[in-house]
């Protein structure tokens, strides 16, 4: 049995556009199509990208809404 589920991909990271926020909030890896939880790093809470631990407090300055791409058809 397999069942699929779909997200809206609405902001990326501006140094690895492979890691995408959904509109519910969902931090989601394009290339590998897994979830990468928050976690917390002693009291800070914030998402591990690769080796690096990035803050919520960081994300601000690092992330960008996707642009929409204009299609004619």
């Amino acid at each position: 049995m397999n069942i699929k589920v779909s997200y809206k991909a609405k902001w990326q990271l501006k140094d690895k556009p492979q890691y995408k926020w959904t509109e519910c909030k969902k931090l989601i890896n394009t290339q590998t199509g897994k979830e990468i939880k928050r976690t917390l790093k002693g009291m800070i809470a914030g998402y591990w990208i690769g080796n690096d631990f990035i803050k919520l407090n960081d994300l601000k300055n690092k992330i960008k809404l996707i642009p929409k791409i204009y299609c004619p058809f």
